[in-house]
C-alpha cells in the first residue's frame, strides 16, 4: 500500500506537468491551430492511468525481480537486462536519448529563423519526452527493479543552428521510437506492459507526424515508415534500434540489448 500511495502522489505530479499550458501556447493558438489541436491530444493521453497500471503490475508480479540483471555501470556497454523489465529499460534508454536531444534544442534556443509555431511544437515535444523518461524510470522502480544509469548522448553530428539538421534528427528519433515500440510489443509477456507500450507509441507516432509535416506536409504516411502493401507501420527489432541509437550515445553509454527476448 505504501508503494501505491507514493505512486499516486507521483501520478499527480506528472499529470500537473502534462496539463500545464504555457501562456505562449495560449496566445499563439490562432496562429498554429492544427498543431495545437494535436498537442491537446498529446497532453492528455492517459499517463496517469498508464502509471497506475504499471504500479499494480509491479506489485503483483514478483517474478520481475528475478528477470532484471544488474548492469555493470563501470563497463563501456549498458546492458538493459532481460524479460519485460529489460524491455522497459530499453524503452527508457530511447526516451532518455530523445529527451536529451530536445533539451539540447531548448538550450541552444532553437535553430536559426525558427518560427513561433515551430518553437511551441519543439518545446512541447521536449516536455513530452522528459515526462516519458521520468514515467519509465518510475515504472521500473515500481516493478522492484533497477533502472539503467543516466546515459550520456553524443550529438556531435547535429548542427543545432540548422533547421534541416535539427528537424531531420528529430524525425530520425521519432521514427525510430515508433519502430522500436512496434518491434518490442510482440516481445512483451505481461499484458499490462503491452497496454502501456501501446499508449506511449501512439503519442510517439503523433510526434513523428508533427515533425514530418514540418519538414514536408503530408509525409507522415511515407513509404519509409508505412508498408504500403499492408498499411501497417514498419517495426524494428531491438538490435536494429540499438545499432542506430548507439551512434548518438557516448562511449560508456551505448546500450546492449542482447539479453532481451527474441522473436
Amino acid at each position: 500500500m505504501e508503494i501505491i500511495n507514493n505512486f499516486h502522489h507521483l501520478i499527480q505530479i506528472i499529470m500537473s506537468h502534462i496539463s500545464h499550458k504555457s501562456s505562449e501556447a495560449e496566445n499563439a493558438q490562432g496562429e498554429v491551430m492544427v498543431p495545437l489541436q494535436r498537442r491537446a491530444f498529446l497532453r492528455y493521453s492517459g499517463a496517469g492511468v498508464a502509471l497506475s497500471g504499471l504500479v499494480l503490475a509491479g506489485c503483483t508480479d514478483d517474478r520481475l525481480n528475478d528477470i532484471f540483471k544488474q548492469v555493470d555501470r563501470n563497463s563501456g556497454i549498458v546492458n538493459v537486462g532481460s524479460g519485460d523489465v529489460g524491455i522497459l529499460n530499453y524503452a527508457y534508454a530511447l526516451e532518455q536519448l530523445e529527451a536529451a536531444f530536445y533539451a539540447k534544442v531548448m538550450q541552444e534556443m532553437f535553430y536559426q529563423n525558427a518560427t513561433r509555431a515551430e518553437r511551441i511544437i519543439l518545446k512541447d515535444l521536449a516536455d513530452h519526452e522528459k515526462i516519458h523518461a521520468e514515467f519509465l524510470y518510475a515504472a521500473i522502480k515500481a516493478a522492484g527493479a533497477i533502472p539503467i544509469k543516466k546515459l550520456t548522448p553524443d550529438f556531435s553530428s547535429v548542427n543545432f543552428a540548422s533547421r534541416a539538421s535539427v528537424l531531420g534528427t528529430a524525425k530520425a528519433f521519432e521514427d525510430l521510437g515508433v519502430a522500436a515500440y512496434n518491434g518490442a510489443g510482440k516481445l512483451i509477456s505481461n499484458p499490462a506492459y503491452l497496454t502501456i507500450a501501446g499508449k506511449i507509441v501512439s503519442v510517439e507516432a503523433r510526434h513523428a507526424a508533427l515533425i514530418r509535416d514540418l519538414l514536408q506536409n503530408g509525409t507522415f504516411v511515407g513509404p519509409d515508415v508505412v508498408d504500403l502493401n499492408t498499411g501497417l507501420e514498419k517495426s524494428k527489432s531491438p538490435a536494429e534500434v540499438a545499432a542506430i541509437a548507439n551512434t548518438f550515445l557516448a562511449q560508456g553509454s551505448k546500450i546492449d540489448v542482447s539479453s532481451l527476448p527474441k522473436d
